[in-house]
């Protein structure tokens, strides 16, 4: 009996099917892994980042679209989005002084670094519109294909969005 191609395992994830999911993970983990590797720099968070794109790829296996690309190119692209989010929030928090373990205590409070507060001061002067992308981002850590999600707006609205704040905020902090 022939195993099932990529496609017609994404098919199966699509259709609510487990199995095709741990398939699609055991055939792929080990080199989605090596390439958030090269991005991320510690085994650890490579490894967040593969359980992340992969309960991604669960959630969004019906988007899935093989004239777009291979299942491997649609894992690959999703690892190096997650793993720049992940590479991203780290220095944000190396930039702000916000520490892990107070991140992780209370994600909305800025910690003792006056950048920070003054930061978190100039982001509630913000429009509810501008302001809403960008604490999403950076104090909730979700990527702009998720805010768009969670938002339900396009994602090149949540990028302009985020732009144009981020624009406002830096004029406020200067």
């Amino acid at each position: 009996m022939n195993s099932p191609s990529d496609s017609e395992l994404v098919a199966q994830v699509a259709a609510g099917n487990a199995g095709g999911l741990a398939e699609l993970f055991d055939r792929h983990a080990g080199r989605m892994k090596s390439l958030a590797l090269r991005i991320v720099r510690t085994p650890e968070e490579a490894e967040d980042v593969v359980q992340e794109i992969f309960v991604q790829a669960w959630r969004q296996a019906g988007r899935f679209d093989s004239v777009r690309g291979t299942v491997l190119a649609w894992l690959s692209i999703m690892v190096r989005s997650r793993s720049l989010d992940h590479w991203r929030r780290r220095s944000t928090r190396r930039e702000t002084g916000v520490s892990d373990a107070h991140e992780l205590e209370s994600p909305r409070t800025p910690g003792n670094d006056p950048r920070a507060w003054a930061a978190k001061s100039g982001l509630s002067d913000l429009p509810a519109d501008l302001r809403e992308p960008l604490e999403l981002a950076y104090w909730e850590g979700f990527s702009q294909s998720e805010i768009a999600d969670r938002l339900g707006l396009p994602l090149g609205t949540v990028k302009t969005r985020m732009r144009t704040g981020l624009k406002r905020l830096r004029k406020v902090l200067e």
